[in-house]
């Protein structure tokens, strides 16, 4: 938020530097982000004073030049070569003295130097108004009518005011300070605490209204109570709309607004004063009447841009109880906006619910000062002060006439909040005792007033305009902000207690698996647990349903209006980020929750997520170029059950209903606690990844719930040599080497310690819909050495089994 420094003198008369304020300012909470000089003309006018022309002869050696010599108010005159055909003695004109920085324009600088023209010397230049930045003209030099001495600054004579430029990073929490008004009252809160002052704030004044003979018919219905809890209005007539006076355009184009007319610059003035917005209606597009409600759903309405908006049934809209004349808080319409031709106006100042006007900013996209400040709220006891400091200004500055009285529309009025502020509890959390003088002090600078005192527990009740402080704890940190936080000391020393182990199974698995996988190469990356509704209307494949998502009552945006029922999605954002900025080699893990509405209420469940895309080893001299695969992302899954001890526990299926492509689905004692699998085409282009990319999704839940089987065990190494006996199977295409170890090891669970694929072929030399399979099946007694019929009898009954049930046969 801007904030101007001539402007905020106005309300506090202090004698400080722009930077003593920025510093007080950041102090208490109202971080200063910028100061920056604001300057009426650029270089203002530095070097240019005012001259009086004593003499005046033709150029010896030029038609169109003029030798002259001017008083400058020193010692002697100086000569200066002029151009200009309406130079002549006698004349009080602008002079720019040798070595002077001019501006013609904010981007183009020359500067003045002693030189000779046509063998002339020239200490100087007699200006122009377009030289200096004042105006346009080129036709001459300025020629000053009134006597003044010479010498006198330039800046003096033409009254340019300096200005400071103070930029504030104003915290969503603070809508106390959204005007000039309220960073005053934080300054004046500071100053008197620590330098011992009494400084008061200055409110313009704002008499009461008399209502006129013969008022304007206006009639108010606020049939939308909840969302325009007050709403107050008045009208005005015989109102010339014309230019704003120069001091206030100068106040507005100080913190970057642009004038438009004595009407709009009023309301916005007012508003970055008091921090209370207004608008200002053509009173005969109103008809004298008012109805604030809600809009019909699906109704189109032009706002003042020349945009077609589609509103919604809780956007909350001004009408005249037929036609939409603003959208309440947010933007007014093109129709019912102040022109050259308005006479009578409507001038509102309201109090709207800061929930419905943040959704309908939202929605539609249009974020303007006017809501900046409805959506964190506004003083609701301040809406009838300002509407009338409003119309005091129309009335001086546009000749304006008070054509009814000032109707308030505020059927339940809000009551200030009561809150009980403990002493003790203070300096607990400050960690400072502060005395009860200051306390007292700063309450009373901050408008809190002290209800009750005792020796523990005060009762306080805070003002309205502090929408953020409703507690005690919120009390406490005003009383901190304004005594200040560097004032609490460092203690010399600190006292740290040991770590106890962890004894939180979550914790405990949760870094055993983050340090594998980091030294495995993974980065650990965290998103937000809000995503985007569309993702499940688009993605979901009736594996997430729209009817499970857990809604946000008031979300930031549309793409933050859900909570995620997979971590999938932001996973795949993760990786489309990176690899659109050069990042394609990928390995990512995240631990997360995942959220679902169900028929019994809400559940939340823990999961992890392992993603690889490009290349497994970074690209380097003595290393092959990789490319990361499905085996790749299904042997790192299998590494975290082995480093869990669950991994004898884990079997393997044919993944289904999955968002997953392909791949296989992990169980765990018959229970899913997995799947394994590769991203679709289709997913990659919703997302725009560009390579391919592989996925393990863990159950967290289920995990934790079994750790308890992982017993470790001592086992002495086996006295005996495993033997190895190999099949070379011809298999139908559509068996899984799963299916061959789940049937092998029902064979013989004592004696076959292992089973592995070493070699896969498929080619037209092998039947149409069949490959080959190359296994070697690993056998071991840890105490006797095994003889070639035992191994014989189970290979056999291994032989049978694979036959009967998968169609198989040895090659």
């Amino acid at each position: 938020m801007k904030i101007s420094l001539n402007w905020l003198k106005q309300y506090v008369d202090i004698d400080k530097s722009a930077e003593e304020l920025g510093q007080i300012l950041t102090g208490t909470g109202l971080e200063v982000e910028g100061i920056e000089k604001l300057e009426a003309v650029t270089g203002g006018l530095k070097g240019v004073v005012i001259g009086k022309v004593i003499t005046c002869e033709q150029h010896p050696d030029a038609d169109r030049l003029k030798v002259t010599t001017v008083d400058i108010g020193e010692a002697e005159p100086v000569q200066i070569v002029c151009g200009a055909p309406n130079v002549a003695a006698g004349q009080t004109v602008v002079v720019a003295t040798v070595g002077t920085t001019l501006y013609p324009d904010p981007n183009s600088a020359f500067k003045i130097k002693k030189s000779k023209i046509r063998g002339v010397v020239s200490e100087g230049m007699i200006c122009a108004e377009d030289e200096i930045g004042l105006g346009n003209s080129h036709e001459g030099i300025m020629v000053l009518s009134s006597e003044v001495q010479p010498g006198t600054p330039a800046a003096t004579y033409f009254n340019l005011q300096e200005d400071v430029l103070i930029e504030i990073g104003l915290t969503p929490n603070r809508c106390d300070a959204m005007g000039h008004i309220g960073v005053a009252r934080d300054l004046i809160a500071a100053i008197n605490v620590h330098e011992n002052k009494t400084l008061k704030l200055n409110w313009p004044s704002v008499l009461e209204l008399t209502a006129p003979a013969n008022p304007l018919p206006i009639e108010i219905a606020v049939l939308a109570q909840e969302d325009a809890p007050r709403y107050c209005g008045l009208a005005i007539r015989n109102v010339a709309v014309a230019p704003s006076p120069e001091w206030m355009q100068q106040s507005l184009r100080a913190i970057g607004l642009t004038p438009i007319n004595n009407v709009v610059d009023i309301t916005n003035y007012v508003m970055h004063e008091l921090g209370t917005p207004l608008h200002a209606f053509d009173y005969a597009k109103t008809g004298g009447k008012i109805v604030v409600q809600n809009a019909k759903d699906g109704e189109e309405f032009i706002t003042l841009d020349g945009e077609k908006q589609q509103l919604s049934e809780q956007d909350l809209m001004i009408t005249n109880g037929e036609d939409s004349l603003c959208i309440a808080g947010v933007y007014g319409g093109l129709s019912s906006g102040i022109t050259e031709e308005t006479t009578s106006i409507f001038l509102e100042a309201a109090y709207f619910n800061p929930i419905s006007i943040r959704k309908t900013a939202k929605r539609l996209g249009l974020h303007t000062d006017a809501s900046f400040r409805f959506e964190r709220g506004v003083d609701i006891d301040l809406v009838p002060y300002a509407l009338k400091r409003a119309a005091i200004l129309m009335v001086q500055l546009c000749n304006g006439e008070l054509a009814s009285e000032l109707i308030d529309c505020y059927p339940t009025p809000l009551h200030p909040i009561k809150v009980t502020f403990s002493i003790k509890r203070c300096k607990t959390l400050i960690g400072k005792h502060i005395e009860t003088g200051i306390i007292e002090k700063i309450l009373q600078q901050l408008d809190i007033s002290i209800l009750k005192k005792s020796d523990e527990n005060w009762d306080l009740e805070i003002p309205q305009y502090r929408a953020d402080v409703t507690r005690e704890v919120d009390v406490i940190e005003e009383i901190l902000r304004i005594y200040g936080f560097n004032n609490v000391e460092v203690p010399q020393k600190m006292n740290s207690s040991l770590p106890q182990n962890m004894s939180n199974p979550y914790e405990k698995s949760y870094q055993k698996i983050a340090d594998l996988l980091a030294h495995l190469g993974f980065s650990e990356i965290m998103n937000n647990s809000l995503t985007n509704a569309k993702y499940v209307q688009d993605l979901g494949q009736n594996i997430l349903l729209e009817s499970n998502n857990v809604n946000m009552l008031n979300p930031l945006s549309n793409e933050l209006s859900v909570m995620r029922q997979s971590l999938l999605f932001q996973t795949l954002e993760s990786i489309a980020y990176n690899q659109n900025r050069q990042n394609s080699d990928l390995k990512l893990f995240e631990f997360g929750k995942t959220y679902h509405k169900t028929a019994n209420g809400y559940q939340e469940k823990q999961a992890l997520i392992i993603a690889i895309s490009g290349q497994w080893f970074k690209e380097n001299w003595n290393t092959s170029s990789k490319s990361t695969d499905f085996y790749d992302i299904k042997g790192i899954s299998h590494a975290v059950f082995a480093q869990l001890g669950l991994s004898k526990l884990i079997t393997e299926e044919a993944l289904t209903e999955s968002l997953l492509a392909d791949g296989i689905k992990l169980n765990l004692l018959k229970q899913k606690v997995g799947e394994i699998g590769y991203v679709s085409q289709s997913l990659q282009k919703y997302f725009g990844i560009k390579k391919p990319v592989f996925i393990a999704i863990i159950d967290w839940d289920i995990i934790l719930s079994n750790l308890h089987l992982n017993k470790v065990v001592f086992e002495k190494l086996p006295k005996t040599f495993a033997v190895r006996r190999d099949f070379s199977l011809l298999i139908d295409e559509h068996i899984r080497f799963a299916e061959i170890v789940q049937l092998a090891k029902k064979c013989d669970k004592k004696l076959l310690q292992n089973i592995t694929l070493f070699d896969v072929f498929e080619g037209k030399q092998l039947p149409e819909g069949k490959k080959s399979y190359a296994i070697g099946f690993y056998f071991q007694d840890k105490e006797e050495t095994l003889k070639d019929e035992q191994i014989d009898r189970i290979m056999n009954k291994i032989e049978n089994v694979l036959v009967q049930d998968l169609g198989a046969s040895l090659r």
